[in-house]
């Protein structure tokens, strides 16, 4: 064996797909892996680049199918705090994507984007986006460290064919959905994502969702969800997604999977229960998570869908009226579909850190409750009065989940672990605030806790989640496995060593233990240290033309 470009000599091989860990030397031709083969077997002299692994363990990239990478790649296409992590492809799409853009879409320009500094530069490319490939094409040229791919954004084909009513599509809306949704499929799309909490999604009813489906079903397509409801509402969000699973005859992926609220905790053994009698029923029916008792979204969602029809949410609060309904609801007088609290200690477990105004600034980091007793207001004015004066949706950190279900689903076969978070360089993301841990820590934090100290899992079912149990939910049948002609997307870490070091306090911190990373054969991380390199490529679903 010889003419390699890279050898790892002696690793501990953790293959991806479960199997007990065995010595080995692995060889790398280009961008694929060439060779598996025993100690010694493989001439060192023949290889361009030599790697002596040691007791450390090589193992698949990991692949996190809930990426908010978007807007971050646009800023820095390194994707640090995730290639630290040894992410090596980035599946992105929950609810939005920034293309196609057409249909009933309004200007693609937002605050959010300039709060990450992304350049207007894209901003104008963006623009131009008619299909959902135009996108990830524009990434793969510009340079970036992962492999990119997605969803469709579900949010984003409402939005095309009905902008931000409410109310079921009519049959024009609807053919304009199915054949923006078969167009994406053919560019790659692996299927389309809806967070059925937040409007435009919310105002999507089980027919429509449906329908929507059928049309990529044909394409290999995954209905992937964030649940309508995560707390008291659970089963019957469960109850839809498998419907729409059946009828379209599609599989099914659940976006974080968890049981919100105290008060509802309780029903995680029966989600876990449903979920496998569903399997056992002959639903393809997955989920994945990520290792955090807390989750993060927009301030906003605690509020009723309803107030952001039309996309006049911001305007819509400062009408007396609209609160004092806003005001009934939240206090549980009316009946509402938003997220409200669900969290445990009520606004004492909301942490809003996404504050952009200067005199807005000594609010960030601390709880709802606080910064209400800071106002001399309730929790209710204060939320409606910060969302007015931000006019924006203020990123928040929501304590709502207890650390005994986080076990109870980790060892479930069928569940597998993503970040539900973009990639970060503390460098410049400091300055922006606070953010949520996992953007740092998800996959590190598994292997240290749940694998080294409390051994719930064995470190190869750990990476099997991370990595070939996710690829096969992707059709990626050439990643997330360790075996000669797959590509060569690699970690090299210290099982010892591995270790989180962002917490909700001090988040921007990244993590330790991984030591090398390749992504298409080409080295992204040496030492724990990047290398500039910008080799990902644009990962497609199977019904790509």
């Amino acid at each position: 064996m010889s003419g390699f470009d890279l050898l790892v000599r002696g690793a501990r091989v953790v293959d991806g797909t479960g199997n007990p860990w065995f010595r080995a030397d692995v060889a790398v031709r280009g961008d694929r892996l060439a060779a598996v083969a025993p100690p010694g077997r493989i001439d060192a002299s023949a290889c361009r680049q030599v790697v002596d692994a040691g007791e450390r363990v090589l193992c698949p990239g990991f692949i996190d199918i809930q990426s908010h990478a978007i807007l971050p790649l646009m800023r820095d296409g390194r994707c640090l705090s995730k290639v630290t992590q040894g992410v090596t492809t980035e599946i992105m799409g929950e609810a939005w994507t920034p293309a196609p853009q057409g249909g009933l879409i309004d200007d693609p320009m937002s605050r959010t984007m300039f709060a990450l500094d992304v350049e207007r530069s894209w901003l104008e490319r963006m623009r131009e986006w008619r299909r959902f490939g135009d996108w990830l094409r524009a990434m793969e040229v510009s340079g970036v460290s992962p492999n990119v791919g997605s969803f469709l954004g579900g949010g984003t084909l409402r939005s095309y064919g009905k902008g931000m009513s409410m109310g079921p599509a009519d049959a024009g809306e609807l053919a304009t959905m199915r054949r923006v949704l078969e167009e994406a499929m053919e560019d790659g799309a692996f299927g389309v994502s809806y967070a059925l909490v937040y409007p435009p999604d919310a105002y999507v009813d089980t027919p429509e969702l449906i329908e929507v489906c059928r049309a990529m079903a044909a394409y290999g397509g995954v209905y992937i969800t964030h649940l309508r409801s995560e707390s008291g509402g659970i089963f019957e969000a469960l109850d839809e997604a498998f419907t729409i699973g059946r009828e379209a005859d599609v599989p099914v992926e659940i976006y974080h999977l968890k049981v919100s609220h105290p008060a509802h905790w309780w029903r995680m053994a029966s989600v876990i229960d449903r979920i496998e009698r569903a399997r056992e029923g002959g639903l393809d029916v997955t989920a994945d998570m990520y290792p955090y008792p807390a989750s993060g979204t927009g301030l906003s969602a605690i509020l009723p869908t309803w107030t952001a029809e039309g996309g006049q949410l911001y305007e819509r609060l400062r009408d007396p009226a609209v609160r004092s309904r806003v005001r009934a609801q939240l206090e549980g007088l009316e009946p509402h579909d938003g997220m409200g609290l669900e969290t445990d200690g009520g606004p004492q477990g909301v942490m809003p850190v996404g504050f952009k105004r200067p005199e807005h600034q000594p609010y960030v980091g601390k709880r709802l409750s606080e910064i209400a007793e800071l106002r001399g207001q309730d929790w209710i004015e204060t939320v409606l009065d910060l969302l007015v004066a931000e006019g924006q949706r203020i990123s928040t950190i929501y304590f709502s989940m207890t650390e005994r279900n986080l076990r109870r689903q980790v060892v479930q076969p069928w569940l597998t672990f993503s970040t539900d978070a973009g990639g970060f360089d503390p460098a410049w993301a400091k300055p922006l605030g606070p953010y949520h841990p996992r953007a740092y820590g998800t996959y590190p934090r598994v292997l240290r806790k749940y694998v080294r100290e409390e051994r719930l899992l064995t470190l190869e079912e750990a990476i099997r989640k991370m990595t070939s149990a996710v690829a096969n939910r992707l059709s990626l049948r050439d990643r997330g496995v360790l075996r000669e002609g797959a590509f060569a997307d690699l970690v090299l870490l210290d099982p010892d060593e591995i270790a989180d070091r962002a917490t909700f306090d001090d988040p921007h911190q990244l993590s330790v233990g991984v030591h090398d990373v390749w992504v298409n054969g080409e080295r992204v991380l040496r030492g724990g240290e990047h290398t500039g390199a910008t080799p990902g490529r644009f990962v497609k679903g199977p019904g790509a033309a």
